[in-house]
């Protein structure tokens, strides 16, 4: 699970196998007033998605959460009660494409963040979770840029955060569905680069490597299975074994990086991909 939220925009962990006295360094937050601001967040119920959705609103952004588990939204909403910006918790399933686009309506900053993964070799890999995977991670994300930019266009300012990960730079066997899915979200989050550009729209992309996520610790089974090797061997030997720092990053982390790209500094960042994978792709 991902760690508490201490304080809006605070980073805390240990390394794994640390001692529990001697946590990292603690990262203070980003100093930005979205206030007026409206932000939608997909897949905001859990992981990354949580951790921007609360970040966005504690930067005084009116937050619109959307997820299809109602029980994670019940658990934001909460967690965000007193926040400046406050959040709006809305059920919906990604895969009604048409309400997805119908939803991004009169946002200002939009994080395409929602995904879902499954690990098995391409001969075994089931043709409707291929779809499913990809309608998520490209076609949503592609309509709700669609439904935001009319607004932003309008106004003349947006700003669109697309979380790939280092799988959209990077491939891994066992994971097609995912990475073809990441490498297109790629390449849509730089035509919207370009055309967004005379707009005042900036878009990009976020690329951690793996994060403290329910969808990452559900992964440790799947690749034991895929590899055959036991679980307590997956987080060295598989996830982490390309990464130069040992460890898992923080979903507070990533939500950094993202409430980063809506900064004022940030406004000549578009059409790049921001890695935070601990050194995986010096190699």
């Amino acid at each position: 699970m991902s760690a508490p939220i201490t304080e809006p925009g605070t980073v805390a962990g240990t390394e794994p196998g640390a001692d529990p006295a001697s946590p990292l360094p603690r990262a203070a937050g980003l100093a930005l007033d979205l206030t007026g601001r409206t932000a939608l967040v997909t897949g905001a119920a859990g992981g990354i998605g949580r951790a921007c959705a609360l970040r966005l609103a504690a930067a005084g952004a009116r937050v619109r959460a959307v997820d299809r588990a109602a029980e994670g939204l019940e658990t934001l909403a909460e967690a965000a009660r007193g926040l400046p910006g406050g959040l709006d918790a809305r059920l919906l399933d990604l895969t009604d494409l048409d309400a997805a686009e119908a939803a991004a309506a009169g946002t200002d900053i939009l994080v395409n963040n929602a995904g879902i993964q499954l690990v098995r070799p391409i001969e075994e890999f089931p043709p409707d979770v291929f779809h499913t995977v990809l309608t998520v991670m490209l076609e949503a994300p592609f309509r709700l840029i669609r439904g935001a930019l009319p607004h932003m266009y309008g106004q003349g300012w947006g700003r669109i955060v697309n979380l790939s990960s280092v799988h959209g730079l990077r491939a891994s066997a066992f994971k097609s569905a995912y990475v073809a899915a990441k490498h297109g979200l790629e390449g849509l989050s730089k035509t919207a680069a370009l055309e967004g550009a005379p707009h005042g729209v900036t878009s990009n992309c976020v690329n951690p490597g793996y994060v403290r996520t329910p969808l990452v610790e559900k992964q440790i089974a799947d690749q034991a299975a895929a590899h055959g090797i036991p679980e307590e061997r997956v987080l060295a030997e598989v996830l982490l074994k390309d990464s130069a720092l040992k460890r898992l990053i923080e979903p507070e982390e990533v939500a950094e990086a993202v409430l980063y790209l809506c900064s004022p500094q940030a406004s000549f960042i578009t059409g790049t991909s921001l890695t935070l994978d601990g050194g995986w792709t010096a190699h």
